[in-house]
């Protein structure tokens, strides 16, 4: 299987990326700015400038894994911060691969009350 299994915890590292980063460029990141361990099994997210690139980090138990994704259309929604890390779920993760707004998703209908 590609990608993490399981329950994961998915940081976004605020501000922007340099994108031409590579795994132990990104891990350094990792480290140094967000004073985590990319190696703990966590996933970490990484934005470029223009907001349409995104790249994925995680540990898998072997060895460090990269994910990149670029949108042909729209951006990646993004934290405001310069700075520090936001924590998601996986399925905000899911939602924010998919160009949508995890922040504030909407339903397609909403139920209605018993009368």
């Amino acid at each position: 299987m590609i990608g993490p299994s399981g329950p994961v915890r998915v940081y976004l590292a605020c501000g922007v990326t340099d994108m031409r980063k590579g795994m132990d460029g990104l891990a350094a990141q990792v480290q140094t700015m967000l004073r985590l361990d990319p190696h703990g099994g966590a996933i970490y997210a990484f934005r470029g400038r223009s907001g349409d690139r995104v790249k994925l980090l995680w540990w898998d138990g072997q060895g460090l894994c990269l994910f990149a994704k670029r949108l042909e259309k729209g951006r990646f929604v993004w934290p405001r911060a310069a700075d520090g890390a936001v924590s998601l779920t996986p399925a905000q993760l899911s939602m924010l691969l998919e160009g949508i707004d995890w922040r504030n998703p909407l339903r397609s209908w909403s139920p209605e009350a018993a009368c």
